[in-house]
């Protein structure tokens, strides 16, 4: 066809079935029976665990078997997990948790050959939605990360339990949703034309960078009172539908750019390993920006990130001096990381420079 190159999109824009209720859990059990599921494998972090208790249903007629994950989605705990999934013959797994459980939930059902049911306790990343898991070593460090040809079975969100979270998760995911827009509008730099499941894709990464800067704040004011408000399930559903709904579209035009390489290089400095991963992608956005030049938007966004709370300076994330901004500028050039699909091609020394233009920024704006 002439004037329009072929390009390969592979959509997966969305679960099997999804549902965002109060008492959606009481449904459970139906849900199962209708799908001929008897046998679940029930993969849980003890506090996410703990957090579902007074939702949780009765499964009198399913087998049900539960393990607690270490810590970590790593090679091993896979492994592990798929093991005891296989021994018992379960019909589906069932992830309970925060974006490790879930990504750890869905690379057991995948090497076992089962369907996944993913249940988020907090809505800091888009993992309830996308069929991808992030893989990190024992230590924490991230590894890589793995696309599944088959999207999540069924996402169930009781908004209660992602009401009575802590706060910061909340915050955190939407600093990994608010890269959304700015990665993928990075990724599209080539095109000839914008094919239509990359505008519906970008078009959900804008509508969520619009309602999240729109209404993260009063969001945050009302979690804070316990307040379930159509601005905390607007926001809720912004992290974990929206944010997933742009890489389910745009596959590789909707995934990670430069931002994620950042967060990704952050992993390696143990300064960084109590802060959440979003908090660490809300930092990236703004050194993309500044490897962009787009000082304009850092500007835009700097009162944001200080109403919020959101990580903009080195101090923020116990970045101690040029040995580990040198660090971090290595680790985001290593030939795997996703900043090498963005228009240009970067070296240390321009990671380097973008880290001290953002610190020169952010010092500039806390003057104003």
């Amino acid at each position: 066809m002439e004037g329009v190159t072929n390009i390969s999109i592979r959509i997966q824009g969305a679960p099997s079935f999804y549902k965002c209720q109060v008492d959606v859990l009481q449904e459970l059990s139906a849900l199962l029976k209708e799908r001929n599921i008897r046998s679940l494998l029930i993969i849980h972090g003890e506090k996410s665990f703990q957090a579902i208790q007074p939702y949780w249903p009765e499964l009198a007629e399913i087998e049900t078997t539960y393990v607690a994950y270490s810590g970590i989605c790593s090679e091993a705990e896979i492994k592990r997990c798929k093991e005891q999934a296989q021994c018992l013959h379960i019909d589906a797994v069932i992830g309970i948790g925060g974006g490790k459980v879930l990504d750890l939930a869905k690379a057991t059902s995948h090497e076992a050959r089962t369907d996944v049911i993913l249940i988020p306790t907090l809505a800091s990343t888009c993992a309830a939605w996308t069929p991808l898991s992030v893989i990190y070593d024992d230590e924490g460090r991230f590894q890589t990360y793995t696309v599944f040809p088959r999207s999540t079975y069924m996402v169930l969100v009781e908004p209660r339990v992602i009401l009575e979270a802590p706060l910061e998760y909340l915050k955190a995911g939407i600093g990994d949703t608010l890269a959304k827009w700015y990665e993928a509008n990075a990724l599209v730099h080539d095109l000839e034309y914008t094919p239509l499941p990359v505008e519906v894709a970008l078009y959900a990464a804008k509508l969520s960078r619009d309602r999240l800067l729109e209404e993260s704040h009063q969001a945050l004011i009302d979690c804070e009172k316990g307040n379930l408000s159509s601005s905390v399930l607007t926001i809720m559903e912004a992290n974990i539908l929206l944010g997933g709904m742009v890489g389910g579209f745009g596959d590789e035009f909707g995934r990670v750019a430069g931002a994620h390489s950042i967060h990704n290089a952050l992993t390696h400095l143990p300064g960084t390993k109590g802060l959440l991963h979003g908090e660490k992608v809300a930092y990236g956005i703004l050194v993309q920006l500044a490897l962009e030049g787009n000082e304009e938007e850092i500007k835009a966004l700097l009162p944001f990130y200080r109403q919020i709370g959101l990580p903009s300076s080195c101090k923020h994330l116990s970045i101690q001096g040029q040995e580990d901004i040198r660090t971090i500028a290595e680790k985001a050039l290593v030939p795997q990381e996703s900043i090498h699909f963005m228009k240009e091609k970067f070296k240390e020394q321009d990671i380097v420079a973008a880290i001290e233009r953002l610190e020169a920024l952010q010092k500039e704006g806390e003057r104003n």
